[in-house]
C-alpha cells in the first residue's frame, strides 16, 4: 500500500485500491524461458483456492505489493522485478534490495510489458489487486495470490503468505527461520517490558500524515497487524474507534486523541512524507494530552514497513520494546 493510497483510505477507514488495467497482454519474447527453475514439479494453492503449478522452485520471481517483496527478500531470493523500488527502499528496510531489480512501475498499475520483458517463472501479487490485472499477469508468467491482510488473524495470515512465498520458491526452511525470529524477538520482548515496569501499558499506535494544513491521524486499532503484535507482547491497546475489517485501520484526528486513555503514543513516519507531530508544537489539545505532557511520545525509525512480513513484524517489535524501555 502506497502512503497516498493509505490517506485517501484513512478518510473513510476502509481499505480499496482502485485499479485500472492498462498495458499490452502479449506474453514474454520467449515461452521456453517462462518455465520454473530446475528441481521437482511444485503445486501450490493460493489465497484465491487457485492451483498454481511450477516445474520447479521459482528463480525468476515479480512482486507486485511491498509485502511480498520483503517476503521474498527474506527466503534470501531476490526479485527480478518490483514495484515502485524507490518507494520500497525508503518504507521497507527489513529486506533491503541489491541494484538488481527492475521497477516494474507502480503497485496498482504494473507494467505488463516491463514484466513480460523480464521472463519470469512466477509472478507474486496480493489479493489489493484488481482481479482484471491479476488476469492479465497469467498471461505472463504462472501467478500466486497471496491475501493482503485480515483483520480476525493478522499475524498467522502474514506467516502463512510467508509460508507460500516459501513453498513456490522451495525455501521453506528459510521461512521456519524468520518465523522462529520472530516468535523469539516476542517472547524476549515481552520480558524485558515486564522487567522495566511497563508490560501491561495501554500503547496507541498510529500513523498519520499534513493534508492543507491539518493533521489526520489513522489509529491502528483492534485488528491492526500492529496492534496484535502489541498484545502478544503483553500491552494494551486503548483505540476504542472502529477500523476497517481487512487491516483494522481507523481515522481520527487531534481533537479525536482526548477520548484516548493511553499511557503511550507510538508512531511510525517517513522522512519521505515529513513527521505529522511537528505540525502540533503548538496546537494546545495536543500539549493537553497526558501522555504528550509525560513524554510519552515515541517515533520509530523509518523504514519499519506496517503491513509487511514477519521480518518488518521482528522488526517492529525490538524498536518498540526499545523506545518503551529506554
Amino acid at each position: 500500500m502506497s502512503m497516498k493510497i493509505h490517506k485517501a483510505l484513512a478518510a473513510t477507514a476502509a481499505l480499496a485500491v482502485l485499479l485500472t488495467g492498462c498495458g499490452t497482454t502479449e506474453g514474454p519474447a520467449s515461452s521456453a524461458s517462462n518455465s520454473a527453475g530446475a528441481g521437482e514439479a511444485i503445486t501450490v494453492t493460493d489465497a484465491r483456492g487457485t492451483e498454481v503449478k511450477l516445474d520447479g522452485p521459482a528463480k525468476r520471481v515479480v512482486g507486485t505489493e511491498w509485502n511480498v517483496v520483503e517476503n521474498l527478500t527474506t527466503l534470501g531470493v531476490m526479485p527480478v522485478g518490483v514495484a515502485d523500488v524507490k518507494g520500497y527502499s525508503a518504507w521497507v528496510t527489513a529486506g533491503k534490495l541489491d541494484s538488481t531489480p527492475t521497477d516494474i512501475g507502480t503497485r496498482n498499475e504494473p507494467s505488463f510489458d516491463t514484466i513480460a520483458s523480464l521472463d519470469p517463472d512466477l509472478i507474486v501479487a496480493t489479493t489489493d489487486l484488481a482481479e482484471p490485472v491479476i488476469k492479465q499477469l497469467e498471461e505472463l508468467a504462472p501467478v500466486v495470490v497471496v491475501k493482503s491482510a485480515d483483520g480476525s488473524r493478522q499475524i498467522a495470515q502474514a506467516e502463512d503468505n510467508l509460508k507460500l512465498v516459501a513453498k513456490a520458491t522451495g525455501t521453506e526452511t528459510e521461512a521456519d527461520e524468520a518465523i522462529a525470529a520472530f516468535d523469539a524477538a516476542v517472547t524476549k520482548g515481552k520480558a524485558e517490558l515486564e522487567k522495566a515496569g511497563v508490560g501491561g501499558s495501554r500503547v496507541a499506535f498510529a500513523d498519520g500524515w499534513v493534508a492543507d494544513g491539518k493533521v489526520s491521524i489513522r489509529p491502528f486499532t483492534k485488528g491492526s497487524l500492529l496492534a496484535d503484535i502489541n498484545t502478544e507482547l503483553g500491552l494494551v491497546n486503548p483505540w476504542t474507534v472502529e477500523g476497517d475489517p481487512a487491516y483494522g485501520l481507523g481515522s481520527t484526528d487531534v481533537e479525536g486523541l482526548t477520548a484516548v486513555n493511553a499511557d503511550h503514543f507510538v508512531y511510525i513516519t517517513n522522512n519521505a512524507d515529513g513527521d505529522f507531530t511537528e505540525q502540533l508544537t503548538d496546537n494546545a489539545v495536543w500539549k493537553s494530552l497526558p501522555f504528550v505532557a509525560a513524554g510519552n511520545v515515541h517515533r520509530l525509525s523509518d523504514g519499519i514497513w506496517m503491513f509487511g512480513g514477519p521480518a518488518s513484524m521482528t522488526q517492529y517489535v525490538d524498536a518498540i520494546v526499545a523506545s518503551l524501555t529506554k
